[in-house]
Order: C-alpha cells, then sequence, then structure tokens
C-alpha cells in the first residue's frame, strides 16, 4: 500500500473515530467469508460500520482521541465496530454473533471516554435500545401531568361530594 493511500486512511479512520459514540474492537480469525458477510450485514441493519483495518493504521488514527484507550488491543486480525448513534446496538450485535460463532472474540471498546473490557460490553448489550429508552422515559414523562390533572380535578370533586352530603343532611332532618 502507498504511503499516500495509508495517510488517507488514517485521516478518514481519525475522523471517524472523533464521530463516534462506540468503538468495539474484535478478533474475527477462523470466521469464514460467509460468516463475515453475515456480521457486516447484521451490523449494517442497525448503521454499525464495520472496518478491518491493519493494526499500524489503527494504531495511528487513534491517536489523539478517545479510541487510543484500546490501542493496546490492536493484535492480530482487529476488525472495529463504529456506531454514530446508538451505542447499545454494535454491543447487542456483536455479542449476540459472538454466542454463535465462538471464532469471534470481543477484545474492548471505549465508549464517552471509558474503557470498556468484554464484560462491559455484554452488560451493554443487555440494555435496552435507544428507541426503546426514550419511550420509556416520555412514558414516564406523559404519566406525570396525567397523575397531576387528576389529582386537580379530584379537589373540585371532593367538595362537590362534600356539598351534595350537606345538602342531603339537610333534607333528612328537614323531614
Amino acid at each position: 500500500m502507498k504511503l499516500d493511500k495509508k495517510k488517507s486512511i488514517v485521516e478518514e479512520l481519525s475522523g471517524k473515530f472523533a464521530r463516534s459514540k462506540v468503538a468495539i474492537v474484535t478478533d474475527f480469525k477462523g470466521l469464514n467469508v460467509a460468516a463475515m458477510n453475515s456480521l457486516r450485514k447484521k451490523l449494517r441493519e442497525v448503521d454499525v460500520e464495520y472496518r478491518v483495518v491493519k493494526n499500524s493504521l489503527l494504531t495511528r488514527a487513534a491517536e489523539g482521541n478517545d479510541v487510543s484507550l484500546i490501542r493496546d488491543s490492536f493484535v492480530g486480525p482487529s476488525a472495529v465496530a463504529l456506531s454514530y448513534e446508538d451505542p447499545v446496538a454494535p454491543a447487542k450485535v456483536l455479542t449476540e454473533f459472538a454466542k454463535e460463532n465462538k471464532k469471534l472474540e470481543i477484545k474492548a471498546g471505549v465508549m464517552g471516554g471509558k474503557l470498556l473490557d468484554a464484560e462491559a460490553i455484554k452488560a451493554l448489550s443487555a440494555l435496552p435500545s435507544r428507541e426503546a429508552l426514550l419511550g420509556q422515559l416520555l412514558s414516564v414523562m406523559n404519566g406525570v401531568p396525567t397523575n397531576f390533572v387528576r389529582v386537580l380535578n379530584a379537589i373540585p370533586q371532593q367538595m362537590v361530594n362534600v356539598l351534595v352530603a350537606v345538602k342531603d343532611q339537610k333534607e333528612q332532618s328537614a323531614q
């Protein structure tokens, strides 16, 4: 590979590392082409980029951003999964795929400047997706005003009940 090509790959990767919410490094040694294509397809479906790059280029691209925390993992055949939107999506797909294909090894990851080991990535994969979390938040936020309106509505209703009880009591005493 020519030097100009290497420099352009490093610049491109460095920009992608800076924009990504999560980066996960995997070892794909032993996976056949069909399995790699299947993995790439599953990752594309959740808008995750999966790149196989030389370790020396990964190390250079990682300099100056959060991905430098995992540069020790750039040993052997390495591929990087990058997600720009949902940090849970690549963890879910890679963890499920690693259960089915024992040859895929999740080495490490980085999210928000924090180093993630394989166990942390597995725990991240157990979280609900971004959409599910937003739905839960919305239902909680929607429940607060609804309950507040019910409480406010109960006050006049109780007042009316008291007035009806007083009226009934006066009618009974008048008879």
